[in-house]
């Protein structure tokens, strides 16, 4: 058992996710066919033997309080002995309530549910990142090295490492200096978004950081440089196992076809190293006669009459008789009508696509420009409960968001835009 309390950061907007995030925060979003994406970071510490968990949480918090609960499938449910918390932001003695303005004020804003535990680390997690690892010899290095922040880095190639928080270090892992672009290819360590640090430590400089006005209050962009112009200890803890940051339409795709490689570089079936979620009370799955399904993950409570290849299904998806799903991700009870084509595309919770109608299937529209990283790469995003008619055409490379659609189909409005984004074209539904 690890006596280190962690803090798992889940109250960002995850915007980049556009539909898939507008009503949920980003590590609510469903992967890999019955997992939430912070199942991954719950399930490490419930497998590193770690107790007490915090879960700073804000935006849309809804569908992430539903799946945590008391935090049972992960052992998380310990009553006084420790357990997970749900930590939103909350009304002050003044009067005043404080949204969390960044990563390092959200965990400045529940200092006290760190120091009641009166450990001399703390560690910092991200909640939207999937990953497999023992946070236990994460922290041995920590204290080994004596330092005031260990920082989990990971090689990235160079095309990859754009962001601001990349790494030099010297010889021994200690960090001398932070730079925004990367300038040493073929790759550079890049942060993964996980931290230990010395209690005290922490304290401090959150504190000093709260004070200081012209702060971002982010860890990698504010707290992280400082520390070290003030000569504290930071050192980096290599990563060599697999780790994606899904925060991206495309990353997150990927990052689902990845589990359905011949050799998966994130085994979801290792039994010394189980990834737990909420269950739910599903029949198992139907592949009725006639059905195909290959190079596929189904969750319990589908139902197959069609064709479905290289795709992950959510609990309750039913695809029916000469319908074909390819290279896609389908969320919970969707439906998809006979004979249409789902191709390349995601499709939020409880969709409809009408009979005879095709998501993403032939040839690309013109693509979403105001939103070229989300869906590149020609695929097709479709919100939630959205309603699809028969023989209806969802072009490629388009967003197509939450919409119920009723005949007749002329008050169909398009283009529909995300809130407070200026969004020129959504996708075109043709007949």
């Amino acid at each position: 058992m690890i006596n280190t309390p962690a803090v798992i950061l889940a109250c960002g907007q995850g915007a980049c996710l556009s539909v898939l995030s507008q009503k949920r925060v980003k590590p609510s979003v469903p992967f890999a066919g019955k997992y939430r994406i912070i199942d991954f970071v719950l399930s490490n510490c419930a497998n590193s033997g770690m107790s007490n968990v915090g879960i700073l949480t804000q935006y849309q918090p809804r569908s992430l309080n539903d799946h945590i609960r008391t935090g049972r499938p992960w052992d998380l449910d310990r009553g006084l002995s420790g357990g997970v918390r749900l930590l939103p932001p909350y009304q002050h003695n003044d009067g005043s309530l404080d949204w969390y303005r960044g990563t390092a004020d959200a965990v400045y804003q529940n200092l006290d549910f760190i120091l009641e535990h009166k450990g001399d680390t703390v560690l910092v997690l991200s909640g939207d990142h999937v990953y497999k690892m023992d946070y236990g010899p994460l922290i041995r290095y920590h204290q080994q090295r004596q330092a005031d922040v260990t920082i989990c880095v990971t090689d990235v190639p160079l095309e990859k490492a754009s962001r601001p928080g990349d790494i030099v270090t010297n010889e021994d892992g200690r960090v001398v200096e932070f730079y925004a672009r990367p300038r040493n290819p073929p790759g550079v360590l890049a942060f993964m978004g996980m931290y230990v640090f010395r209690t005290q430590v922490l304290a401090e400089c959150l504190i000093q950081d709260a004070r200081l006005p012209d702060s971002s209050h982010d860890f990698g962009k504010d707290v992280l440089p400082r520390m070290l112009a003030l000569g504290n200890r930071l050192y980096v803890y290599p990563f060599k196992g697999y780790w994606v940051d899904v925060g991206t339409v495309r990353a997150y795709w990927e990052a689902n076809m990845d589990l359905l490689l011949p050799n998966p570089p994130l085994d979801l079936l290792d039994p010394h190293w189980s990834i737990r979620t909420r269950g739910e009370a599903r029949p198992p799955v139907n592949i009725c006669p006639g059905a195909a399904v290959s190079n596929s993950l189904i969750a319990n409570g589908c139902v197959i009459e069609g064709r479905v290849e290289g795709s992950v299904l959510s609990p309750g998806v039913h695809v029916r008789s000469g319908a074909v799903v390819q290279d896609s991700i389908i969320f919970s009870d969707c439906e998809i009508g006979a004979g249409a084509i789902v191709e390349r595309a995601i499709l939020d919770k409880n969709v409809v696509v009408g009979k005879s109608a095709c998501v993403g299937s032939g040839l690309k529209g013109a693509p979403d420009r105001s939103h070229p990283d989300e869906i590149n790469g020609g695929l097709t995003l479709v919100g939630k409960s959205a309603r699809l008619p028969p023989g209806f055409r969802a072009d490629r490379e388009c967003i197509n968001g939450q919409h119920v659609v009723r005949q007749p189909y002329d008050n169909f409005v398009v283009p529909w835009q995300l809130p407070q984004r200026s969004v020129s074209r959504t996708g075109v539904l043709t007949r």
